[in-house]
């Protein structure tokens, strides 16, 4: 059975408007401002909803000037040594100069990558966790929150 997705249509006008991007820079790589274009109009439309775009789609993006980054068209990437053990890929934007760096550790999960944060796999049995409402996480009882308000609930008359 399918989940229930909130905002399934402007995520998929993000969708759209991020392959519409990837494609005009695949016809036309000098057709730069039309894939900023689309780029801009995805970020505006997802800040507006407020919906949570994927790291991946996020890195591809320049913060400044809403380009696509796409290696050699539009950005160079570059490997940097920051220390002995320590590489350090840099990403700058052509169309503004913007740079980006991404620390390369090959153990390194996002957060959304990680089991705690899926709400299947969350345990909401008994005293043990207090579930918040909507898509929040729940918290359980140990962590610092959870004692602070546990606290100010017994100082409350």
């Amino acid at each position: 059975m399918a989940a229930y997705i909130k905002d399934k249509d402007a995520f998929l006008r993000l969708n759209f408007l991020y392959q519409a991007s990837h494609c005009v820079l695949a016809q036309n790589p000098e057709n730069v401002e039309l894939a900023r274009f689309y780029a801009h109009t995805q970020r505006t439309v997802s800040k507006r909803l407020v919906l949570r775009q994927d790291p991946s789609v996020k890195r591809t993006i320049c913060k400044k000037c809403s380009s696509l980054l796409v290696p050699g068209v539009t950005a160079t990437v570059r490997q940097r040594k920051v220390s002995q053990r320590q590489r350090v890929t840099v990403v700058r934007c052509l169309c503004c100069g913007l740079t980006k760096s991404f620390h390369r550790n090959p153990n390194y999960k996002l957060w959304a990558e990680q089991p705690e944060a899926q709400l299947e796999n969350q345990s909401q049995t008994g005293n043990n966790a207090i579930g918040l409402r909507g898509n929040s996480l729940s918290l359980q009882y140990g962590s610092n929150w959870e004692c602070v308000r546990a606290r100010t609930r017994l100082n409350t008359p």
